[in-house]
């Protein structure tokens, strides 16, 4: 429920994969993984180039990654290596403001960047006939960046509005952010926080960027990794071309760092608060090896143990328990230093003290006892299946291989990395726990709600000084007069490549079965659609399609839930089960030499789930207990009451994952009523993918599902699901503790199977589709009051609603509704041109394509289909559709469906400092307060 709170201290458990993982201890771990393979070679200038080729996709990925992370943020800026990654990625000698954008956008690619504390890396995903092209736009930004006023103030401004958006808003970010690194490190630079603060971003300079850039960027300090579908001689000439005359850093300052980390003697104790904390932690955080040194292996073997997973120690001994909402264990490793740290969000009637207690207890209990065989087995398929994911596409392993690289200087880094796991005994898991869990070397931690002080848990080792950086000696550059600018290189040949072969059959029972090898890494994925979606729920009783698919796991088959999860776990498998608006999916991925034992306990879970009394009572407490979270979130509880604002009473208006009085009224037996009543094999669609062959894949659906019969009656329809159009309404929930405002604006659309949806689909591609979109480019681009602007069109049986969205200072709130209503007036009432609608096919053909790519994208995309009627060779047919689509008939479908008249508009956040504003554009604005709304209801508890 709350797995993603630290997503990106748990983000650096990425593993490689070379060889299979060897019997130790007597274990039986024989789940394996194909090695990366690679060309590489240096240029003179220092470049370092990595060639990953796959004729298999149609697309190639460019990435080229600095060894600049956070940790050489100047002093005084901390966040000034996140600020610049943002900064590079605007203009050049050649390309003006965001022209990156199109050049990726508009051919149907993707672009981002990231920025971590040991690296910062830019990348692009295009078709492959835009290699040289995406290289000539690695050279602008490396050798002809444009810093300029426009550039450093717009990218600061939105910084800051990420920052609000990712640690200010969210319950925990405080704590992810800001609480766990300045206790987890005394001396190195990952102290500081990676994203910066408000105030060292708002005395960052000009100057300051042209000399980070002088100090750090160069050829000698990246390397292009190409992954995908090109010719190597082809590719080795266009280095040479764009990159062998870029010189090295003139005045290089040093990447290294000589800084260690003391030993911590003495264990102390810190009490963090912020205002919009639902639900407290306990944990405890100590020091911890850097990468590849002697226990990283141990320590990330240790991790999966005690925290991945329902059948780990943190779970049995806190979930499941009932004493924890949720429980996390992870080791974090960086080039200077590493985390450990363990914690728990508290279940608000449990004892914290004895939260605390039984931490401790599993804490001494890994340190002093040897784990199991068993454990040590699971432990190490879980993060091989893992590896095997990542590794499905070109794209994903050359950020495995680029990870692993930037931290240790080795491209075998990934490969050695799993090796290293695959060596890991009992005897070494117990010795790194021993060595780095040490009770003198901890530092115990409690976030609460309250007022916030950063003076309670500031470390009390004095706060080092880091490097100044020399004055900048470049005379900053300027983009060239458009007559004067080198245009991008124009495409190359287009590579053919085969779409893999759509497989249909029919079980004897009348289950479809759809079937794609869609790749040749061991790894598979199976989707079972049933219906009965939150759209069956009963209002009163919002939750129970989701609960019932969420808690199949929890029994079924004899078998009770720690069985069922030990069983998936030790196979390198998951099953992730979630009601849909229209219908249930269920999902199995798992190494293939294991999907049918796996498939087997999948098979049980939705042909007999039995949800045992104490296992239900206890995650209906923790769904309950969860939502707490989600409202004192913006976002989230932007759209949870957006639902009902815009469907009313209607089907739709329902919360899928119920509210707490309908989570409260839900009893185990309306949970097996709805089972029976919808888990029903004439109405079941399997959809199986990936490394697997598609006549193994139809055999081994039939295997699992094709004896199973039912006497009951055919699931019924949801009729008129989305009920009669609502009227249009301003709606402000007042959330005064909020760190930021969330905007919602929607309107009635059609149905996935209406005429008119791919053709509106287009036309809002235009308005917010992705970075290139108007709302991206109104909202962030021009006025920087938004981390980001976007708009879609979600799949319904029956009427959509097409909803734009953002997060905004709450006192920015009005101007974005404004932005909103402008550009859905816009797009409501222009003739698209061609060139544009041509553009915005290729936008969506493009991430339609990378999503068919990997096996969980491609099930994803055929359940779509199959749930709402449509062939699943559509799934190959999409780009024929878009183009069927003429610019008249989006303009059309925009016309027909989009205006600030037919939009309403849900705000959440503290009203004080937007209503006044916002009663000038729309005066009939309904204001409620967050702690007396009613999400179960049209009218949100408040009588009209």
């Amino acid at each position: 429920m709350f797995k993603q709170f630290l997503a990106a201290s748990t983000a650096a458990l990425a593993l490689g994969a070379a060889a299979p993982l060897a019997a130790q201890d007597g274990t039986d771990a024989t789940i394996s993984a194909p090695e990366i393979e690679y060309t590489m070679w240096t240029l003179d200038n220092g470049l370092r180039v990595i060639a990953i080729q796959d004729d298999s996709t149609a697309d190639v990925t460019t990435s080229m990654w600095y060894d600049v992370g956070s940790k050489l943020d100047p002093e005084g800026r901390s966040g000034f290596a996140h600020l610049f990654e943002h900064i590079l990625s605007r203009k050049t000698l050649n390309m003006p403001y965001n022209q990156i954008y199109g050049l990726t956008a508009d051919v149907g690619g993707t672009r981002n960047a990231s920025n971590g504390p040991d690296r910062t890396n830019y990348f692009e995903t295009v078709p492959a006939e835009y290699l040289e092209r995406m290289l000539w736009t690695h050279r602008e930004r490396m050798y002809f960046p444009v810093v300029d006023d426009e550039v450093f103030n717009r990218e600061r401004d939105v910084v800051k509005e990420e920052l609000r958006q990712r640690v200010l808003a969210p319950p925990y970010g405080r704590f992810q952010r800001f609480v766990l690194p300045e206790n987890a490190y005394d001396t190195t630079a990952y102290r500081r926080p990676g994203i910066g603060s408000i105030e060292e971003l708002n005395a960052a300079t000009l100057e300051d960027a042209l000399a980070f850039h002088e100090a750090y960027y160069g050829p000698d300090t990246a390397t292009l990794i190409v992954a995908g579908n090109f010719d190597e001689a082809n590719l080795r000439a266009l280095v040479d071309e764009y990159f062998a005359d870029i010189p090295r850093r003139e005045n290089p300052v040093p990447l290294e760092l000589s800084t260690e980390e003391p030993e911590r003697t003495e264990p102390r104790t810190i009490v963090a608060r912020a205002p919009n904390v639902p639900l407290p932690v306990r944990g405890t955080v100590w020091k911890g090896p850097k990468t590849a040194t002697e226990d990283t292996a141990a320590l990330e073997v240790l991790s999966a143990i005690m925290a991945r997973g329902d059948n780990s120690r943190l779970n049995e001994a806190l979930v499941r328990s009932g004493k924890a909402v949720d429980a996390s264990f992870f080791y974090s490793d960086g080039e200077e230093a590493g985390m450990i740290a363990g914690f728990a969000i508290t279940n608000p009637t449990a004892d914290a003290a004895e939260v605390r207690t039984i931490l401790d207890a599993e804490f001494d209990k890994v340190r002093t006892t040897p784990v199991s065989l068993a454990e040590l087995r699971e432990a190490k398929n879980e993060l091989m299946s893992s590896t095997l994911r990542q590794r499905e596409t070109a794209r994903g392993r050359a950020f495995e291989l680029g990870e692993a690289l930037v931290s240790t200087g080795d491209p075998k880094a990934a490969d050695k990395r799993l090796e290293a796991i695959a060596a890991v005994t009992v005897a070494d898991v117990q010795r790194a726990a021993a060595k780095w869990l040490d009770p003198q070397g901890r530092v115990d931690m409690t976030y609460e709600r309250g007022e916030e002080n950063p003076q309670d848990w500031a470390n009390p080792y004095p706060f080092p000084t880091f490097r100044s950086l020399p004055e900048p000696t470049r005379t900053p550059l300027a983009v060239r007069p458009e007559a004067e600018r080198e245009a991008p290189p124009a495409p190359g040949m287009k590579p053919t490549v085969e779409a893999p072969a759509i497989v249909e059959r029919t079980l004897s029972n009348g289950i479809e079965v759809v079937a794609a090898q869609t790749g040749d890494v061991p790894f598979g994925t199976m989707t079972v659609l049933v219906p009965g979606g939150a759209k069956s729920d009963a209002r009163a009783k919002a939750g129970v399609a989701n609960m019932a698919a969420a808690l199949a796991d929890k029994g079924a088959g004899g078998m009770g839930a720690q069985e069922i999860a030990a069983r998936l776990e030790s196979l390198g498998a998951s099953v992730g089960a979630t009601a849909g608006t229209d219908g249930t999916f269920f999902s199995l991925t798992a190494p293939a030499a294991n999907m049918q034992e796996a498939g087997e306990v999948l098979a049980s879970m939705i042909r007999s789930a039995d949800y045992p009394a104490e296992e239900f009572e206890r995650e209906r407490k923790r769904a309950i207990d969860g939502l707490q979270v989600d409202l004192k979130d913006p976002g989230a509880l932007a759209r949870m009451a957006a639902l009902p604002v815009f469907y009313g009473d209607a089907a739709y208006g329902s919360q899928p994952g119920g509210t707490q009085a309908s989570l409260a009224a839900i009893t185990r037996e309306d949970l097996l009523e709805h089972r029976q009543a919808y888990w029903h094999p004439a109405g079941t669609k399997i959809i199986v993918s990936g490394g697997v062959s598609a006549d193994d894949a139809v055999a081994l659906a039939d295997s699992l599902f094709g004896d199973w019969t039912s006497d009951a009656p055919v699931p019924p329809m949801v009729e008129d699901a989305a009920g009669e159009p609502s009227p249009v309404r301003t709606v402000v929930i007042d959330l005064p503790e909020a760190g930021q405002a969330a905007v919602y604006a929607g309107m009635r659309a059609p149905s996935r199977s209406s005429e008119d949806y791919v053709a509106l689909e287009l036309a809002n591609s235009v308005l917010g589709g992705g970075s290139s979109g108007r709302l991206f480019e109104e909202v962030r681009t021009k006025r920087s009051i938004s981390y980001g602007a976007y708009s879609g069109l979600p799949a319904r049986a029956d009427d959509a609603y097409l909803i734009a969205s953002a997060q905004t200072q709450n006192a920015t709130a009005d101007e974005v509704v404004q932005v909103f209503l402008d550009e859905f007036d816009r797009l409501g009432s222009e003739t698209f041109a061609e060139e544009l609608i041509d553009k915005r096919r290729l936008f969506l053909s493009g991430g339609y394509g990378r999503s068919l790519e990997t096996s969980s994208g491609f099930n994803n995309i055929v359940a779509e289909l199959l749930m709402y009627g449509l062939e699943p060779g559509e799934a190959a047919n999409y780009a024929a559709a878009l183009q069927g689509v003429t610019p008249e008939a989006a303009s059309a479908a925009a016309a027909k469906y989009v205006s600030a008249d037919k939009a309403t508009i849900v705000v959440v956040g503290n009203a004080a400092e937007f209503i006044d504003d916002l009663r000038a554009i729309r005066p009939d604005v309904e204001v409620i307060p967050a702690s007396e709304l009613d999400l179960s209801r049209g009218d949100l508890g408040v009588s009209e």
